[in-house]
């Protein structure tokens, strides 16, 4: 998900995908079943899995430890590349949801919650889910969404992937010289298991957002006289999205308000 989400925001639609999967001890089924939900992903972004390799390290890795490793190849025409150049203010800044934690931030996910199987099993009422189910819940894979915005023709002059580092670190990366982003908090619903991280571990609101996804998987910024289409093309491709914020003439930055 992090690397065709990675090529998709940059305008292009990804190829093919290579898996690396390092343990202490082949278990087999495990592998078969980490490899099935890299087939899956592959699916839905539309991408070949056209190998991989799993290699075993004992005494390097526990028994039951592993470590994944992936990078795909993607393909896009220069005049479709989305590099912000022609970005100015004025522009409205489209957020789609995220389907939870994604990638990122599970230091601090460790820190909150204790890594037991009792605490994972728990239960929350405002979850809808288990604990472990929430944080596991297999990040969104925006492909076709952004594939679907330029097949409708809305041109997406900006487009930031959120990930480690959240809404502070990545959003100015999509902002040239002289353009600010202005996102509203309260524009859209910040999911449960954010909220629920920030109180039980007492984390501050701006480490959450410098931290995690807080629901918007991805920015986009377009021109404000293509946002109904935008967001009807979105919701056609089977995705909730919500007018975040606009960008204004001033320094290269983020401001939430």
């Amino acid at each position: 998900a992090m690397c065709v989400n990675d090529i998709a925001c940059a305008g292009g639609e990804p190829l093919f995908f290579l898996d690396y999967i390092a343990c202490g001890k082949n278990y087999p089924e495990k592998i078969a079943t980490i490899v099935s939900g890299v087939a899956e992903g592959c699916v839905q972004s539309e991408a070949a899995l056209i190998g991989g390799e799993t290699a075993e390290m004992p005494g390097f890795y526990p028994e039951d430890e592993y470590d994944l490793a992936g990078f795909a190849v993607g393909i896009v025409d220069k005049k479709d590349l989305i590099t912000g150049k022609e970005l100015k203010g004025g522009e409205t800044l489209i957020g789609i949801a995220s389907s939870g934690v994604h990638s990122n931030g599970f230091s601090l996910v460790r820190k909150i919650f204790e890594m037991t199987k009792e605490s994972l099993e728990t239960y929350y009422d405002e979850l809808g889910t288990t604990l472990g189910e929430a944080l596991l819940a297999p990040t969104k894979i925006y492909v076709k969404a952004l594939k679907s915005l330029k097949n409708g023709g809305v041109k997406v002059k900006a487009c930031s992937h959120i990930t480690g580092g959240g809404f502070y670190e990545n959003i100015p990366r999509m902002l040239p010289e002289g353009v600010h982003a202005v996102v509203h908090k309260d524009s859209y619903e910040v999911p449960a298991i954010f909220k629920l991280m920030a109180e039980k571990g007492n984390v501050e609101e701006k480490v959450m957002y410098n931290t995690y996804n807080m629901g918007i998987g991805m920015v986009i910024a377009v021109d404000p006289a293509d946002t109904d289409k935008a967001l009807a093309l979105l919701e056609e491709a089977g995705e909730k999205a919500y007018v975040v914020g606009e960008t204004v003439e001033g320094e290269a930055g983020v401001t939430l308000c």
